[in-house]
Formats: structure tokens, C-alpha cells, sequence
């Protein structure tokens, strides 16, 4: 859960001043859940098998590490965040990993991408794409820059936060959220405009349906969805 420099202040702050808690405050709150997300985002980016992957908002790289870890062969794989404190975590991870060692981290902000045209076979983004979308100005200049680095019938993967269908697991979800997630990364990490900015925005944020409708009015050519934890999450896959 990690985004770009202008969605906001308290965002801003805890990707900036905490990261060295940032992992164990996803863990804790997803319940253990995070790290088989990022697999099964991992193995929708390697799909096809593609040569050059970009992970942006990447975060401590949890995404890109994964991605390395689960290739069969040595795709090329950048990491991109703003935050300068979570690419040296990134960074060091991915030292200490076998597999992770010739992974790129570069900081830089989604809406100016230092890539050339159609540079990517394949991008993913790891519970981020809410920050750069949910009541942010600049969504369009971010998914400009996705497409615009994306090659012709490359793919862009996202896992992120969704509505389960069922009323009633929707209603556990949001309590989930309210109850579990805002207190408890704000317990841990003391930062409580950060995380209720990330409980709202995951309470408010796209069902599949309505995703899927969103990144083909982005301009993708394509786009799927398969649901995880009842709903609570989604891996979509969009090709441009």
C-alpha cells in the first residue's frame, strides 16, 4: 500500500519516515494474506514470459522480489517508487535474496516514468494502484505514462483491494477494515492520517466490475479479473 508523491501528506509521511515497519504492518493487517497476493500477482506478470517487467509504486519490492524469485529464466525487472527510504529497503531485500540481486530500484514518480515509448512487456503494481486513482487529480497523467511505457499487447498486472460481491462478506470486509486495519496500522506504525486514508479508500474503492470497466475506458485493449479472499482483492490483468 504505497503510492505518488501527490496523493497527499499523511501518505507522504508514513512512506517517507516508516518504512522499516511498513512489511510488518501489511502482514499484520491483511492477516498473513499479503504475501500470496503478491504470488499470484507475481505469476500473472511471468505469464507469457516476459523480458522486461516494471513494478511501479514498488514499495520495499515485495512485487519485484517475488517476481524474481517465482522466474523460470532471468527477465529484466525495474522497481520504481518515489519514496527514497522504501527503495533502500527495496534495495536491500532484494541484496540478501539469490534471485533478487539484478533488480533495478529507481526512484521516480508514476506521472513522469524516465522509460522510453513501449518499453515494457509486461508492468505490475501491488496494492498501489487505489493511491494513484481514488480522488487523485493526476489519474490520467499516471495511466498516460502505464500506457505510453507499456508495449503494443503488453500487460499491465494489478492487485489491489476490491467489494465482494455477497452483501454480507461485504459488510465483514468493511468492518475488517474499520475495526482491524485503520487501529492497527495506526498503532504500529503512529501514523493515523495515513491509515484511515487507506481504510476509507479501500471501503470506497472500484468492485471488480467497476475496475475492469475503468481500465478498459483507460485505453486497454482487454481486461480481466480474478477475485481473491472472497472478494476482499482482486488480480486484474488489462493488455494494452
Amino acid at each position: 500500500m504505497h503510492g505518488s508523491s501527490t496523493t497527499g501528506r499523511p501518505l507522504y509521511h508514513i512512506f517517507t519516515r516508516i518504512p522499516g515497519r511498513y512489511d510488518l504492518i501489511n502482514h499484520v493487517i491483511t492477516l498473513g494474506m499479503d504475501n500470496g497476493w503478491h504470488r499470484q500477482a507475481a505469476l500473472a506478470c511471468l505469464q507469457d514470459q516476459p523480458t522486461r517487467i516494471l513494478d511501479i509504486c514498488c514499495g520495499t519490492g515485495g512485487l519485484a522480489i517475488t517476481i524474481a524469485q517465482l522466474a523460470q529464466y532471468a527477465p529484466d525487472i525495474t522497481g520504481t517508487d518515489y519514496s527514497q527510504p522504501m527503495l533502500e529497503i527495496a534495495a536491500a531485500k532484494a541484496s540478501s535474496s539469490t534471485t533478487g540481486k539484478n533488480i533495478r530500484f529507481i526512484n521516480a514518480d508514476v506521472a513522469r516514468l524516465p522509460f522510453a515509448d513501449n518499453h515494457f512487456d509486461c508492468i505490475g503494481i501491488s496494492f498501489a494502484f487505489r493511491n494513484l486513482t481514488y480522488k487523485n487529480p493526476l489519474t490520467q497523467s499516471y495511466l498516460n505514462e502505464i500506457l505510453r511505457v507499456l508495449k503494443p499487447g503488453g500487460r499491465f498486472v494489478v492487485v489491489e483491494s476490491s467489494q465482494p460481491k455477497s452483501s454480507f462478506i461485504r459488510f465483514l470486509d468493511h468492518l475488517y477494515l474499520r475495526l482491524w486495519v485503520f487501529p492497527t496500522g495506526y498503532l504500529i506504525s503512529g501514523n493515523k492520517g495515513a491509515y484511515r486514508y487507506l481504510a476509507e479508500s479501500a471501503l470506497h474503492f472500484y468492485s471488480a466490475e467497476e475496475m475492469l470497466e475503468f481500465l478498459l475506458k483507460a485505453g486497454f485493449k482487454q481486461a480481466t479479473a480474478k477475485r481473491l479472499f472472497f472478494g476482499a482483492a482482486a488480480v486484474y490483468i488489462a493488455v494494452k
